[in-house]
């Protein structure tokens, strides 16, 4: 958004620091990529401070302004359940996997998984396989390799049906090698990829599957358990009711 900033409204790295309250040496580190805004109530600064609409707020998983509800203050606090966001999963990479290695119960919701959990190299196999790991239920959701919304995935991000049902089996066919080291459970689910998500015990990693794009590439939310919270109850009720109306198999 800085570039953007720059490249079309011809504003100076001064002048975006004013706006959203950092040093000009601060945005010119998120500029170049050395840095990286991760905190919601940075995120809000930043669209206060450039009048970001709000369609693009929400984008960044935020209210809409206060002139765009009415006048009414939007208290960020009143919604503790996010409690980062990451632009992408390799931006949660390392705190997905610190939680990975004292989880006990872990959900996963995928496409195929294949980063996730089925190759040698994946973000948090290593933390299933680990000898002297804690006893663990692990419960993955795979979409069907035979269904009409695999072939409707597959079109949507230009791979071929045939590739990517076979990605969904060999996932399915690593995955089962963890059952040595955990009870597993493995479902096939036919509807159309909305949400992925990363249950870690308490804490869930959610990310949204569109057009275009994969799980991995959209921003991350981390959203953890509060006692009033409806999208941590929401996303797991999700999941439940996804495993009780899908096919084992494993």
């Amino acid at each position: 958004m800085f570039r953007y900033v720059q490249q079309f409204g011809g504003v100076s790295q001064a002048r975006i620091a004013s706006a959203v309250d950092m040093t000009q040496g601060r945005v010119n580190e998120v500029i170049n990529g050395r840095r990286e805004v991760s905190r919601l109530d940075v995120f809000e600064r930043v669209a206060d401070g450039l009048g970001m609409p709000d369609d693009a707020r929400r984008l960044l998983g935020l209210a809409a302004s206060r002139e765009g509800s009415g006048g009414r203050a939007v208290d960020l606090a009143a919604f503790p359940e996010v409690v980062r966001v990451y632009m992408s999963q390799a931006s949660a990479a390392d705190e997905m996997q610190h939680e990975a290695r004292t989880a006990r119960e872990v959900d996963v919701l995928a496409v195929r998984g294949l980063g996730l959990l089925a190759l040698n190299d994946s973000l948090l196999r290593e933390s299933f396989t680990r000898s002297g790991s804690a006893p663990l239920r692990l419960r993955v959701l795979l979409l069907h390799p035979e269904s009409t919304a695999l072939s409707l995935r597959a079109a949507e991000i230009g791979e071929s049906v045939e590739s990517l049902a076979h990605g969904v089996r060999l996932a399915e066919a690593r995955l089962r090698e963890l059952a040595q080291h955990c009870e597993l459970g493995i479902w096939r689910y036919r509807s159309l990829p909305t949400w992925r998500i990363i249950r870690l015990d308490s804490t869930l990693f959610v990310s949204a599957f569109d057009a275009g794009w994969e799980g991995h590439e959209s921003a991350t939310y981390k959203v953890v358990q509060t006692p009033y919270g409806p999208l941590h109850r929401g996303f797991r009720r999700m999941f439940d009711a996804m495993v009780a109306d899908s096919e084992r198999v494993v």
